[in-house]
């Protein structure tokens, strides 16, 4: 989400920099990048109170003094005798609608309206929909506004199982199917719930009267359908995290203000429906448990103070949670909240309370594992803990981000071998990979988690002298293995290629293993791998084909022999992509070495052609032969 530093700046009375706005975001975790004067946040999950420029003044009110002076209507307002009905409360706890008529549409906007659309270089669509846009900019709360002169008859909200066409407000025609939340105008779907509008009730540049729609809608009803209908919605992406379901007075009020800051508002009425009781969370005021939790010492004053400018309230020993966090449920959360604002490098290292419990065997195996395979030239994937199919024994995600990904995992294997097929069809001869992850099943009708190792491996045993000709088979690895770690079972496993397509014939080596069935000897590994100095920056990977050049150099003189294999493994180019000594051998007798250079090429952009490489190879070859003891046999 993107937030104008402008804006946040006018609403504190220190007027602090960019730069420090920048710095205590950080403190406060709020992943961030500055692009001009904007702020592009990246926020976590379960902090949806902040996808807001109100909420992220909440945040920094810790550190700056924010003076709130949005303006917001305070007069009487009468009740809107709306033809409504909800049918699915559970789904939609609450619901607000307003209804306005104008006098006119107006020719320019002012004030923070026009400044919305200026800094950020914004398309205007219609009167209502553009301050629509700005309050779900300002407050966190998306509203809909629909034209009320194309409301005619009972409007329904309700959670069905659907298959009909729908056309968005934007004129995009979707096949509605399966599960839904939507809003029904004579059984036809005139809103996609939470997500989009649709065209037929959409408001125009001609629009006068409209019924701006305010609702609270569970997540879980909304989460995957912006994905599923292939929808960008910024609605969407604030109700899959939670909106504050107390707002909506305040958030109505606010657009009436705006409306009237613009033209003369002829009727103004409004009506809310609150189904179900939303009790606050309140949590017990333990300052003794926080600071055992964090580490440190900190009076309760203090603490109470930082929640209190947060927006949490003390009363009686009890501290209320704002309606708008509702990511905060325990004691470990209010926690969270004080190390934030403290900050976690401000905390004192020498007054830490260290906890004196060992780290757990589970993980001092588990990271140990990890050494080990990154020691022998594996490399650890991260894969998703969901597929797009299941057995009797899966666990299935009723509403699931992606349609085509509605089982969490029973095994490694499948994913695993994803990964092993992408890279060879990408020419990767030597394939070494690991995962560490949960698995879930259903047993007994109870769900198992289950923390599991599984690694595979195919191709080129390594990519060195003394392994390149060595193909990756289980008598190799058993052998590797057992060294090791002789107490261990790893079981390994041929798989077949029967169901691959590809030409391809090296075994294909597996081994899945529970976390928890390794014996404690394995912690008492003494790995070699250490963590780089600097940090390793990705690049993405290409899906154009590789060249590779060999290169036999001989060596008259032994002490040149470290000088070529240090400038040739350090030699740079945008086209070369690694290098590797694959042969090696010393001849005692003639006082010659041998030393076998792989060089392989690749680009980001094209096809790479023999004149690029040849460029390449020619300054390497140049180079090299500038020193009269090395020469490159059958070259003329």
């Amino acid at each position: 989400m993107k937030i104008a530093y402008s804006h946040l700046v006018s609403y504190i009375n220190e007027s602090p920099t960019i730069d420090m706005i920048s710095e205590k975001l950080f403190q406060l975790g709020h992943e961030h990048e500055i692009e001009g004067n904007i702020f592009n946040m990246e926020f976590t999950p379960n902090r949806g109170d902040c996808l807001s420029l109100n909420g992220l003044l909440r945040d920094l009110s810790v550190f700056f003094t924010i003076n709130h002076n949005q303006e917001i209507y305070k007069g009487e307002i009468k009740k809107l005798p709306i033809d409504f009905i909800n049918l699915s409360q559970e789904v939609c706890p609450t619901i607000s609608f307003l209804q306005l008529e104008i006098e006119k549409i107006p020719n320019s906007y002012k004030g923070c309206l026009n400044n919305y659309f200026l800094d950020f270089g914004l398309n205007k669509n219609n009167f209502f929909t553009d301050i629509s846009n700005y309050l779900s900019y300002e407050t966190g709360q998306p509203t809909h506004c629909y034209d009320a002169n194309k409301i005619n008859g009972k409007l329904i909200f309700q959670e069905v199982d659907i298959d009909q066409e729908f056309e968005t407000l934007l004129n995009k025609k979707i096949n509605l199917t399966s599960k839904n939340s939507v809003f029904l105008l004579k059984d036809e779907v005139i809103n996609l719930a939470g997500v989009i509008g649709g065209k037929r009730t959409s408001c125009s540049h001609e629009t006068k009267t409209v019924i701006v729609e305010c609702a609270f809608f569970k997540p879980e009803s909304i989460i995957g359908k912006s994905l599923k209908y292939d929808i960008q919605s910024d609605a969407s992406h604030k109700f899959e995290r939670s909106v504050d379901p107390e707002c909506h007075d305040m958030v109505l009020r606010r657009f009436i203000q705006l409306v009237g800051q613009h033209t003369n508002i002829k009727n103004m009425s409004v009506t809310s429906f609150k189904y179900l009781d939303d009790p606050s969370i309140q949590i017990p005021v333990n300052v003794d448990k926080i600071n055992q939790i964090i580490g440190i010492k900190i009076s309760q004053d203090k603490y109470l103070s930082y929640l209190s400018k947060l927006g949490f309230i003390e009363k009686d020993g009890l501290i209320t949670v704002p309606s708008f966090r509702s990511d905060i449920e325990t004691q470990n959360d209010l926690a969270e909240e004080v190390a934030r604002v403290i900050g976690y490098d401000n905390i004192d290292k020498d007054k830490l309370i260290i906890p004196k419990n060992k780290i757990s065997n589970k993980y001092e195996i588990e990271n140990k594992l990890r050494y080990f395979l990154l020691d022998h030239g594996f490399y650890e994937v991260i894969n998703s803990p969901f597929v797009s199919s299941g057995s009797d024994n899966s666990i299935k995600v009723d509403n699931p981000l992606d349609s085509n990904r509605k089982y969490l995992r029973t095994n490694l294997v499948d994913s695993l071998m994803k990964n092993l097929i992408f890279n060879e069809r990408r020419q990767k001869d030597s394939i070494k990979l690991f995962e560490i992850s949960d698995v879930y099943i259903i047993k007994d009708n109870e769900i198992h988690k289950i923390r599991r190792l599984a690694l595979i491996a195919s191709g080129r045993a390594g990519y060195n002298y003394k392994d390149f000709s060595k193909k990756i088979t289980k008598k190799y690895l058993t052998k590797i293995f057992k060294e090791t770690l002789p107490s261990e079972d790893f079981n390994f496993q041929v798989l077949t290629r029967k169901s691959i397509d590809t030409k391809i014939k090296n075994e294909i080596i597996y081994c899945e293993h529970d976390i928890k069935n390794f014996s404690s000897e394995a912690a008492k590994y003494d790995e070699s791998f250490k963590c780089p100095n600097n940090f390793v920056q990705y690049n993405p990977i290409s899906e154009l084909p590789c060249s590779k050049r060999d290169l036999s150099f001989s060596v008259k003189d032994q002490e040149k022999c470290m000088y070529l294999e240090q400038f040739i493994l350090n030699f740079k180019d945008n086209l070369l992509k690694d290098v590797f000594i694959f042969d090696y051998y010393n001849n005692e007798n003639k006082q010659e070495t041998k030393i076998g250079f792989r060089f392989i090429f690749q680009s980001q952009d094209s096809t790479i052609t023999d004149k690029e490489v040849d460029r390449v190879m020619n300054i390497v070859i140049k180079k090299a032969l500038e020193d009269k003891s090395i020469s490159i046999p059958g070259l003329p």
